[in-house]
């Protein structure tokens, strides 16, 4: 296997962002330069916007050694990705090929602005069973076919820092939740706290929330595709999740704030304990900390056997890849996607970004077998789950995402975080749900 093209070196990180720029795609209409063009909207993977920069744009560069065609790359932040896409599905006006968070398959999939993969588009890229099972389940809304394929596969696992627990006489990581408030009391002393969160992320408060919901047996929404956030089990997940810091006070008050990955700093820089992330490990190195100094191991569950049903312990993670239907290059974009999703790419990118191949044969490579990727891999395989793939998943991230960024102030200004409370909000948010 050939390197990556770059000398890179910075983070990994996951959040959310993307704009609105292009023509329809594919450049200007009727010449033949058209063909020779596209436009490419990539998700911020590394620790800046430059790093993306330097992984892919060599990559780009090798596809049109190959193929003739251009791409013109555009990194977009997490921060705005979902809003340029929301403006570019309306409009017309977007990109030929971009990257999507998975969550939002089925979201962007009921616009009609996406490229339905067929039998036939599959077949242009190889073949729709090259991918894994659980990559392929965040797609799209079931019994469609896929609005995107899977580039970049990812899971939550808990990370914890081992001179930080070797001081505190913490003899084992925790596998249950129970564990892991036991642990963080330990640790929290001194300035220094038990588990670092993101507050005021939204997408990262429903991937968690989620994951708890089905420990607890809920899952948001009923199985006709309606919200259901007041249910016992999801208000329970709630406030069990805010309960970290208004409770159990093993969360610093100021992570309610927190929105762009400083609770990986933190981690980092020896001030939290625990982090619960997907693949953070090259932010670790970018902070200074060695892969000696911390270790990895399933997210808790209440059994401390992850699994299925109540035992699953991470949503299904990941960024998959687009195409839009108005393009002008259709020919020129499905070859872009196949040669992303080959298996060359996958190993040399997915290496690259800290992520796990979601294409069968590339995650067998040995770059994939360490310690720490093999974790992800066997949460992948079976014990995460699908975040709902319903046309309103994008709007439930955004109002239940909020509630639970809300819940987190108010537990950082000492207010009370009832299970009424927790109920109220998430009565609110489900008011704000499109009506049906």
């Amino acid at each position: 296997m050939r390197r990556i093209r770059a000398a890179v070196t910075g983070a990994v990180t996951l959040s959310l962002a993307l704009t609105a720029t292009a023509c329809g795609g594919g450049g200007e209409e009727g010449g033949g330069q058209a063909k020779k063009t596209l436009t490419y909207w990539a998700t911020n993977q590394g620790s800046s916007l430059e790093v993306d920069k330097k992984v892919l744009q060599p990559e780009l560069d090798e596809f049109e050694r190959r193929t003739g065609v251009k791409v013109q790359l555009e990194v977009i932040p997490w921060s705005d990705l979902l809003n340029r896409i929301l403006t570019a599905t309306t409009s017309g006006q977007g990109p030929d090929v971009l990257n999507i968070g998975n969550t939002w398959s089925a979201s962007l999939q009921a616009t009609g602005a996406l490229l339905p993969w067929d039998a036939k588009n599959f077949e242009a890229i190889g073949g729709k069973d090259r991918f894994v099972d659980s990559a392929l389940g965040s797609t799209g809304a079931p019994g469609k076919d896929p609005a995107a394929v899977p580039l970049y596969s990812m899971a939550y696992a808990l990370y914890y820092n081992k001179q930080m627990f070797k001081d505190a006489g913490i003899a084992k990581p925790p596998t249950t939740w129970d564990e892991v408030v036991a642990a963080g009391k330990k640790l929290s002393k001194d300035g220094k706290w038990g588990i670092g969160v993101e507050g005021s992320n939204l997408s990262n408060n429903i991937h968690q929330v989620f994951v708890l919901g089905k420990q607890h047996g809920a899952d948001f929404f009923t199985a006709d595709g309606k919200p259901d956030f007041t249910s016992d089990g999801a208000v329970a997940a709630v406030k069990q999740y805010v309960d970290l810091m208004a409770t159990h006070k093993i969360v610093a008050p100021g992570n309610a704030e927190y929105a762009q990955n400083q609770s990986l700093s933190d981690f980092a820089k020896d001030r939290t304990g625990m982090v619960l992330w997907q693949t953070p490990s090259q932010t670790f190195a970018s902070q200074g900390m060695s892969e000696e100094e911390w270790g990895v191991v399933p997210a808790p569950v209440p059994s401390g056997r992850p699994g299925t049903g109540t035992a699953t312990n991470s949503m299904v993670a990941g960024i998959n890849m687009a195409v839009f239907k108005n393009t002008k290059n259709l020919d020129g974009a499905l070859k872009f996607v196949k040669f992303m999703t080959s298996d060359e790419e996958q190993i040399a990118l997915n290496k690259t970004y800290g992520s796990v191949p979601p294409v069968k044969t590339a995650q067998k490579d040995p770059a994939f077998s360490g310690p720490s990727l093999a974790v992800i891999r066997d949460t992948l395989a079976s014990s995460a789950a699908a975040l709902p793939q319903v046309p309103e998943e994008s709007q439930f991230e955004t109002v239940v995402g909020t509630a639970v960024k809300e819940l987190f102030a108010d537990a950082a200004a000492g207010r009370p975080v009832t299970t009424e409370s927790v109920r109220a909000k998430l009565d609110k948010a489900q008011q704000q749900m499109p009506k049906k």
